[in-house]
This record gives structure tokens, C-alpha cells and sequence, in this order.
């Protein structure tokens, strides 16, 4: 009789779990809103959805809906749109906004307590140092000669690939990070992982710029980055932690993805470490005055202020660098590359503002890479008005930094309206503002720079609105010389090269704290 009650009773509570999981599910069904489960919110939802995961959200986005929520098992996520909560976010009321506890902790094994994971006095000693580096006319002329070089090496192995016949792609199988090796000649064509060599050139620079280390990323062999591959495998798991809230547990157990990043963190601070030591060797009995990349004005703080940066915090700080540095203008500038692949016209007028600034109008005269790249200097790419707003729009659509959360300090209303409880999650979402038509018009959807110009002259919008590099206390220290990088590069590409994506390429987004390309970008170039 106990067997046979016990039995009724199971019964009857799936039947009632079934019919509430039913009723709730059913009350959703003419929602616009995201879907959630009894208990779980939208955790399961979300899990499903990870690999479209900036589509997804901006489903929800409306006119009248410019902030949603997402329950998830670890707390209320609420995400918005609205250019007024973001400016109550990063400025108006900043100081309730941190990056908090919950993110610092999920990041910390890759970002540490560099300057884009922490807050208070950490995060202001990492912005101070670096602040005052990137107003100083020395590292920007520093820059502005490394960019061109590195333009330089890119340009010249797509020139010479270019001659080659009978060569062949090859992809590597390490943690879907594409490799490339070769070339397929077909024609007067070649097919180019470009996202692959982006990547390459731009960790090249920051190291230069960043620590005084040339790395060789773009030497003719190519060699294989052991610590591009596992600083990305870091960047994509530390990623899945925002949504997954089981990943304590599997660290704690050593299994899974965490036990893959622990192997991969491992290469990192190896790397880090190396450097340290590398550029501490080098700087001894040197003039520190004398050396202008950012390691070493870290270093040099060290000698002048009490509370120095211990090793663990100058390894952050490199990291930090190399995610600023290396993925968001290689990331950016594979995806103006697939803009202008649909969109050639934007390249031939790029072709033609370039000409004329640098008075290259005679094309007959077969000018090299090396003497067009001559006249590329800081003020000739402030006059390429065209490009840059090319590059905007790109950022517009395609922000390298698709999403941005902040943690709630003290209980608060939003602008709009939303209340946010402390312990919430708030996160502004660049991906989405960009095609939201309200913001930008009925044709937010369509790539088009010239929303940037008025009278072929550049005009930034509000920060707020067009959120690619923040806005408030934390905006981005790096704008100008990510633009100067991107602008040599863009530059010297399409003066020299068309660029049409490979039939039946997919082109898709990768999800990670960052937005890369999950399968590269396969291009077919040709010289212009």
C-alpha cells in the first residue's frame, strides 16, 4: 500500500509540474519577449541560443522596447539600447555601474586585475599610467611608423602569394582556430584566410607598441602562435561562463572547458611572464626614458611611485593590452573588409579619396608599396574623411565589443523607467544599437558611410549612441591609435587590391568577449 501511494503521489506531482511547465509556457506563446522555464528563467534559452547570441537578443529590441530581461539562474540580466540608460550607465551616475565582483571574478583567470576587469583604485592606477602614454606625441609617432611597417608586410607577402600558383588552404584542427598556411591560386585570383593574417599583423604591433617585443607574427614562414591559439581558446570559455552557472563546479573538479582553460591559462602566463623578464633584462643599466612601449613605462612607474605593480599585475596588464590591441582592430578591420566585399563601391571611392590626398592621380607611374605607404602620415589619414567614416560604419554594424555589462552597486532606476536591484546585471548592447532604426534610420540594416559625412567631411555622433569605444570615465584610451592602424592598413590594401568574399563562404560571428569571425574570412583578391 506505502509502494502504491508513494507511486500516485510521483504521479500526480509530474502531472502538476507537466501542467504548470504547459500554462507557463503557454502564456508565452503570442510574447515577443524572451522565452523562460519555471525556475530556470531563461537560462535554458540562452544556452540554446549562445551561438547566435547577438541576433538573439536584438530579436527582443523594439521601439517601445529598448530594455529586456533575462532570468537567469545566477541573477537578472537586463539589457537596453536606449542611448539615455546608456549614458546614465557610464556617466551619470558611473560610480553605481562597476564592472563588480561577479564579472571580475568570471575573468579573472584570463584579464586578472587589469585595467578592463577591475574597478576602484586598481583600475585607476592601470588607467593613470596608460592615459599619460597614450597622450605622448612619442608613442604615437612611434605607432604610426610601426602600423605602416607592419601595413607594409601584410601588403607585401598578398603581393607576393599573389604570383604563386598551384598552393593550397589548409586548416588547422586546434579549438576551431583556423591556421592558415597557403594559398589557392586560381587564375588571376587568390583565396586568403585575411581574418588569419589580420590577426597576425595587429598581435605584431601591440607587441612592439605594447612591450618592446617584435614576435615575427607575419615573417614569410608564418610560423605557428601557440599563445594566439590559446589566448583565444581563453577568450571563447571565459565567455561561457556568463551563462553557464555550473562552472565552479567543473573548475573546482578539474573537467570539461575548465579543465581545457587551465592548460591554455598556463601557456598565457608563460608568455607574460617571459616578457617581463625579457624586458626587465633589456631595461637594465638602459635610459628607461628612452624606451616609449607600455611595458616599460609600467615598469618605470614602479621606480617612482610606492605602490608598485607586482608581476601579476604587470602579466593583466598585458593581456589587457593584447585584447585592445591585437582583436578589436583585427577583428574590425576583417569585418570592413567583408563590408566592402558586398558593398565595392565603397572601395573604388576609398581607392579615389586616397589618390587624391596623396596625389597618386597618375596611376601609370606603377608606384610600389613602399613609396605609397611614404605618403601615408598622421596628417594625410586625418584628411581621408571617406575612409574613415568606412571604418565607422563598419563599427557601427559589426562593433568589435558586441556587448558590455556592468554590475549594479546600490538600487537604482534607469532613465526609462527599468529598476535594477544591487546584484543586477546591466549591459548595453553596441551589436544591437547599430541596427535599431529608431536610432539610425530605416535603413539601419544597410552598410553606408556616408550617414557619417556632411559635406565630405566627418561627423562623430554621440557616444552614447554609437557605443564602440564607451563613453564617460572609462571611453576607450586606444580610439585614435586603433583608427591610425586601421586607416594605414585599409589604406594601403585597397590601393592595391580588390577583395570578393568566396562563393559559399559563411560568414558568421564568433561568441566571445570579443566578436571574430568563427570561420575566417575566405577572400579572393586580385591587384586593382
Amino acid at each position: 500500500m506505502a509502494l502504491q501511494l508513494m507511486l500516485q503521489v510521483l504521479i500526480l506531482s509530474f502531472a502538476t509540474l507537466a501542467g504548470w511547465i504547459f500554462l507557463h509556457r503557454l502564456k508565452q506563446r503570442r510574447s515577443k519577449d524572451p522565452k523562460t522555464w519555471p525556475l530556470l528563467g531563461a537560462q535554458v534559452e540562452t544556452a540554446l541560443n549562445l551561438h547566435r547570441l547577438h541576433d538573439w537578443l536584438f530579436s527582443f529590441f523594439r521601439d517601445d522596447q529598448r530594455t529586456i530581461k533575462l532570468s537567469m539562474l545566477s541573477g537578472d540580466v537586463f539589457f537596453t539600447v536606449d542611448p539615455i540608460n546608456v549614458e546614465h550607465i557610464l556617466t551619470t551616475n558611473f560610480r553605481n555601474y562597476p564592472k563588480g565582483e561577479k564579472a571580475n571574478c568570471v575573468r579573472r583567470d584570463f584579464l586578472g586585475n587589469g585595467i578592463f576587469n577591475s574597478d576602484g583604485e586598481m583600475w585607476k592606477r592601470h588607467r593613470k599610467v596608460a592615459s599619460f602614454e597614450f597622450s605622448n606625441k612619442k608613442l604615437r609617432d612611434f605607432s604610426v611608423d610601426a602600423f605602416r611597417e607592419d601595413a607594409l608586410r601584410l601588403v607585401s607577402i598578398l603581393q607576393s602569394l599573389h604570383s604563386q600558383r598551384n598552393m593550397s588552404i589548409c586548416r588547422s584542427s586546434c579549438s576551431r582556430f583556423i591556421i592558415w598556411r597557403e594559398i589557392i591560386v586560381l587564375a588571376f585570383h587568390i583565396q586568403s584566410i585575411i581574418h588569419d593574417l589580420f590577426m597576425r599583423m595587429t598581435l605584431d604591433s601591440i607587441c612592439r607598441l605594447g612591450f618592446g617585443v617584435s614576435l615575427g607574427c607575419l615573417s614569410p614562414a608564418l610560423p605557428d602562435l601557440p599563445f594566439a591559439r590559446a589566448f583565444d581558446t581563453v577568450n571563447e570559455i571565459i565567455t561561457t561562463r556568463l551563462f553557464n552557472p555550473f562552472w565552479r563546479f567543473q573548475r573546482a573538479l578539474n573537467i570539461g572547458k575548465e579543465k581545457i582553460l587551465r592548460q591554455e591559462v598556463h601557456v598565457l602566463n608563460c608568455f607574460t611572464s617571459n616578457i617581463i623578464q625579457q624586458r626587465r633584462l633589456e631595461l637594465k643599466g638602459q635610459n628607461d626614458q628612452s624606451k616609449v612601449d607600455l611595458l616599460s613605462r609600467f615598469m618605470l612607474y614602479n621606480k617612482e611611485q610606492p605602490d608598485a605593480f607586482t608581476d601579476r599585475e604587470l602579466q593583466d596588464a598585458i593581456l589587457n593590452f593584447v585584447i585592445a590591441g591585437r582583436d578589436t582592430s583585427a577583428i574590425t578591420l576583417s569585418w570592413f573588409i567583408f563590408c566592402i566585399c558586398n558593398y565595392p563601391d565603397v572601395a573604388d571611392r576609398v581607392f579615389e579619396e586616397m589618390s587624391d590626398v596623396l596625389g597618386l592621380q597618375d596611376s601609370s607611374q606603377g608606384y610600389t608599396s613602399e613609396e605609397v605607404a611614404k605618403r601615408i602620415t598622421y596628417e594625410t589619414l586625418g584628411k581621408m574623411h571617406y575612409l574613415h567614416a568606412a571604418l565607422t560604419e563598419t563599427l557601427r554594424l559589426y562593433p568589435p565589443v558586441p556587448r558590455d555589462g556592468k554590475e549594479v552597486a546600490e538600487d537604482d532606476i534607469l532613465p526609462d523607467g527599468t529598476r535594477v536591484k544591487q546584484g543586477d546585471r546591466v549591459a548595453y548592447v553596441p551589436y544591437s544599437m547599430g541596427r535599431m532604426k529608431i536610432l539610425w534610420g530605416k535603413d539601419a540594416l544597410t552598410y553606408n558611410p556616408d550617414r557619417w559625412l556632411r559635406d565630405g567631411i566627418f561627423q562623430p555622433e554621440s557616444p552614447f549612441k554609437f557605443s564602440a569605444f564607451q563613453a564617460g570615465p572609462r571611453i576607450c584610451l586606444g580610439k585614435e591609435s586603433a583608427y591610425l592602424q586601421m586607416k594605414m592598413t585599409a589604406a594601403l590594401l585597397l590601393y592595391f587590391f580588390r577583395f570578393s568574399v568566396v562563393p559559399d563562404h559563411v560568414v558568421h560571428y564568433r561568441v566571445m568577449l570579443v566578436m571574430p569571425m568563427v570561420n575566417g574570412l575566405l577572400v579572393r583578391i586580385s591587384l586593382r
